[in-house]
C-alpha cells in the first residue's frame, strides 16, 4: 500500500490527514500485492488528538486519538456529531461535541491499484474501512451509539459503479469485479475529456471553460468505450460521498456539491424555487440533456437521469429516514440516527474551517474576501462570492456547492503532498534520511525543516527561503489544474548538480515547497484579477501542520493564514453535516460559525528583502510554464 507521512512530535510536520485534496501520498510506490485488506485496528492511545503519528516509512495502519470530554453533563444528554471522510488512502472517522472540539477519532486503511493513469478502488473494501473506523472511534472515545445525533460523510471526487443489487461493477480493464471505483486522481480520461471540450457546450462555462479528466463525465464516456459490458451493467453512477450516504440511508438523493462540481449539474437552476431552509429532495432539474447527447452519453438521460440522479439536495439535509437497521448494525450505532447530504472532502475542509475567524465579524460578505485551502495530496483553493464570477481556468461558479446559496470558485493543484513524497523518496539520500527519522521518531520533514535552519547560519543566509538562489520547480507534474487548466502539463526542476547529500535534498524539498507555493499566488491572483477580493488564506489539512510550508505560502502570496483550532477539519465539516441533519442547526452557515475555531494566525514576513526574492522566483516560476509551451510547439513541428 501507500505510505503515509504524518505528524510524530510539535507543529512542524507534515502528511496527517489530508483531504483532496486527500489524506494521503499519492504517487508513492506499491511496494506489496494488492490482497484483500482485514481492518484489523492497530490502537494508540494519545494525551491529545495530535499528539502523535508514524514516520514517513510506516505502512498504513488504524490511527487511533481519543480524549475523553472534560464536559460535566451525563453522558446520555450528550450530542455528539460523527464526521466520516473518505481520502485516497484511508476512512477516517471523528467525534465531535457541541463546541466543535473532537472527542476521539481513527482511521483504517483502504486498498488501492495503480497501474499507469488508471487509479481504482472498491466500495465494499472501503465500506469496511468505514465501519471498523466508526466502532473503533466510538470505543475508545467512551461514546455510546445513541449519543451520536447526527452523521455526515465526505469523501474524495471518485467515481463508483454499482448494478441493480447495488453489486460493484467493475472498472477496470483486469475485469476484477471488486475494482468498481475510478479514484479523483485517475487521469485515463484525458482523450475523452479533449472530445467534450470541443463540444463547447454551453455548460462548460461553469467549469472555467472545460472539464478536467479528474470530472465525472470524460470518466464516464471511457468506461462506454472501453468497457462496454460493464456499462451495460452499471445501474448506478454516483460520486463516492453520494455512495456512501446512500449506502447508509438507502436514499440515493444527490449532493449539489458532488453534481455541480463534477457531474456539470447546473446547481442554479434551483436558486428561483428553493432555499436551504426549505430542506427537501429536489427534484433534478438542472442537468442539461443537450449536453449529454452532444458527447454521446445521452443514454444517462433515461429513466429522468435514473443513472446519475432524480433528486438533489443541499449539503446537510437530512436524507431518507436516516441510518437503515442494516447500516446501523454494521457501523455500531443507532438506526434513524439522522444523517445529512455529503460533501466532497475538500469541500468538507472548507465547511470545517472557513468561519475560524480570531475574532468573529459580524459583516457577513466578509466571508468573500476569504479563501481556503486544503492542503494535502492535492489542494484545493475554496472561495465563496455572492455573485457569479466566470474565471478562466477555475472551476466554477458552482451554486450551493458548499456553502447554499454562495457561489463557489475552485481552483486546485493536482499534486501537493504527493510532489513532495515524490521528491523525497526518489532522491538518493532519502532511505538514510527515513532511518534516521524513525530512530529518532520523528519526520523526515521535521528533520528536513531542522537541517535548513542549520544550513541557513552555516552558510550565513539572510533568510531561509534564500537557500534556493539557483534551485526552481514547477510543481506541474500531474498537470495543471488551475489557472492554465493544462492536464498536459509537465513539472520542471531546474538547477540539479551531482550532489546526492541530504542538505541537497533540503535544497530541493524547500524549493518544490516554494513552487506549490507561486502556483497558489498564481490562483489567487487570477481569481482576483477576475472579479474576487481575497485578503485572507485559511488552512487545513496535513501539509497545513507544516509551519514551513505555511511560512512560505504567506511570505510568497503576502496574506496572513489561518490555522483552525481542530486540525481535523474534513472531520469537522463532516460532521457538521450531521449537526445540521439533526436539526440542531437552521442552516449550514450557522452550524459553521458555532463550531469552526481559530488557531495559530502565521503572517507574512515584514523584511522587505523577502518580498523581492519571492518576486524574482515567482517571475522564473512564470517563465518555466511558458518556455514548456514554446518547447511543445517546437517538437510538435519536428514531429509533424
Amino acid at each position: 500500500m501507500m505510505k503515509e507521512i504524518e505528524k510524530i512530535k510539535g507543529k512542524d510536520v507534515s502528511g496527517e490527514g489530508r483531504s483532496q485534496s486527500d489524506t494521503t501520498p499519492l504517487l508513492g510506490k506499491h511496494k506489496h500485492k494488492h490482497k484483500q485488506q482485514h481492518h484489523h485496528p492497530i490502537i494508540r492511545f494519545h494525551s491529545s488528538p495530535s499528539a502523535c503519528s508514524h514516520s514517513i516509512s510506516s505502512p498504513l495502519f488504524l490511527e487511533m486519538a481519543a480524549a475523553i470530554s472534560s464536559s460535566s453533563s451525563p453522558t446520555s444528554r450528550r450530542s455528539i456529531f460523527l464526521g466520516i471522510d473518505v481520502g485516497t488512502g484511508s476512512a477516517r472517522a471523528g467525534l465531535f461535541d457541541e463546541q466543535g472540539k473532537l472527542l476521539g477519532s481513527a482511521s483504517s486503511p483502504i486498498q488501492i491499484w495503480k497501474e499507469g493513469d488508471c487509479i481504482e478502488q472498491s466500495s465494499t473494501d472501503i465500506w469496511h474501512a468505514v465501519c471498523s473506523a466508526v466502532k473503533s472511534t466510538c470505543s475508545h472515545a467512551k461514546v455510546e451509539g445513541e449519543e451520536v445525533k447526527g452523521i455526515g460523510f465526505a469523501a474524495t471526487c471518485s467515481l463508483v459503479a454499482v448494478d441493480a443489487d447495488d453489486s460493484p461493477v467493475t472498472v477496470s480493464w483486469s475485469g476484477d469485479s471488486r475494482r468498481n471505483i475510478i479514484v479523483w486522481m485517475d487521469h485515463r480520461a484525458v482523450k475523452q475529456a479533449e472530445k467534450i471540450n470541443s463540444r463547447n457546450s454551453p455548460v462548460l462555462q461553469y467549469c472555467g471553460g472545460s472539464v478536467s479528466p479528474e470530472m465525472q463525465p470524460p470518466k464516464l464516456l471511457w468506461v462506454k468505450e472501453n468497457l462496454q459490458e460493464s456499462w451495460s451493467m452499471a445501474f448506478r453512477w454516483m460520486d463516492l460521498s453520494d455512495w456512501l450516504s446512500y449506502r447508509a440511508t438507502g436514499d440515493d438523493t444527490r449532493s449539489l456539491c458532488t453534481t455541480v462540481c463534477k457531474w456539470t449539474y447546473l446547481g442554479h437552476a434551483h436558486m428561483q424555487q428553493m432555499n436551504e431552509r426549505d430542506s427537501r429532495d429536489m427534484e433534478a432539474c438542472g442537468w442539461d440533456d443537450d449536453f449529454w447527447e452532444e458527447i454521446d452519453l445521452g443514454d444517462l438521460v433515461e429513466g429522468h437521469h435514473a443513472k446519475i440522479g432524480r433528486s438533489v439536495a443541499f449539503p446537510g439535509h437530512a436524507l431518507g429516514s436516516g441510518l437503515t437497521p442494516t447500516a446501523a448494525k454494521e457501523l455500531g450505532l443507532v438506526a434513524g440516527t439522522p444523517v445529512g447530504t455529503s460533501l466532497i472532502d475538500a469541500h468538507a475542509g472548507g465547511v470545517g474551517v472557513m468561519e475560524s475567524l480570531p475574532e468573529k465579524e459580524d459583516d457577513n460578505e466578509a466571508i468573500c474576501r476569504r479563501m481556503v485551502l486544503v492542503c494535502g495530496t492535492s489542494t484545493c483553493h475554496m472561495a465563496v462570492s455572492r455573485d457569479k464570477l466566470f474565471i478562466p481556468g477555475v472551476w466554477g461558479p458552482f451554486w450551493s456547492a458548499m456553502i447554499p446559496e454562495y457561489w463557489l470558485t475552485e481552483g486546485g493543484q493536482s499534486a501537493t503532498g504527493a510532489l513532495l513524497d515524490y521528491i523525497i523518496e526518489n532522491h538518493v539520500a532519502s532511505p538514510q534520511l527515513a532511518n534516521r527519522a524513525a530512530s529518532q521518531k520523528t519526520s523526515v520533514f521535521l528533520l528536513l525543516n531542522m537541517m535548513l535552519e542549520s544550513m541557513m547560519h552555516e552558510m550565513q543566509c539572510p533568510f531561509i527561503s534564500a537557500l534556493t538562489e539557483d534551485t526552481h520547480v514547477l510543481p506541474d507534474f500531474h498537470g495543471n489544474r488551475s489557472p492554465v487548466a493544462d492536464p498536459k502539463a509537465k513539472g520542471v526542476v531546474f538547477g540539479l548538480t551531482l550532489d546526492p547529500s541530504e542538505q541537497q535534498l533540503a535544497r530541493l524539498y524547500l524549493a518544490t515547497v516554494q513552487g506549490i507555493a507561486y502556483g497558489t499566488r498564481h490562483i489567487v491572483e487570477h481569481c482576483n484579477a477576475n472579479g474576487h477580493k481575497i485578503d485572507t488564506l485559511l488552512a487545513c489539512g496535513g501539509l497545513s501542520k507544516n509551519l514551513l510550508f505555511i511560512q512560505e505560502h504567506a511570505d510568497i502570496i503576502g496574506c496572513p493564514i489561518i490555522l483552525p483550532r481542530e486540525s481535523e477539519s474534513v472531520l469537522l465539516g463532516a460532521a457538521i453535516l450531521g449537526a445540521v441533519s439533526a436539526k440542531k442547526y437552521t442552516c449550514l452557515n450557522e452550524a459553521m460559525k458555532a463550531l469552526n475555531a481559530a488557531g495559530q494566525v502565521i503572517h507574512p514576513s515584514t523584511d522587505p528583502r523577502v518580498k523581492k526574492y519571492h518576486d524574482a522566483k515567482y517571475r522564473i516560476f512564470r517563465e518555466l510554464y511558458e518556455q514548456q509551451l514554446s518547447q511543445r510547439s517546437i517538437m510538435a513541428q519536428a514531429l509533424a
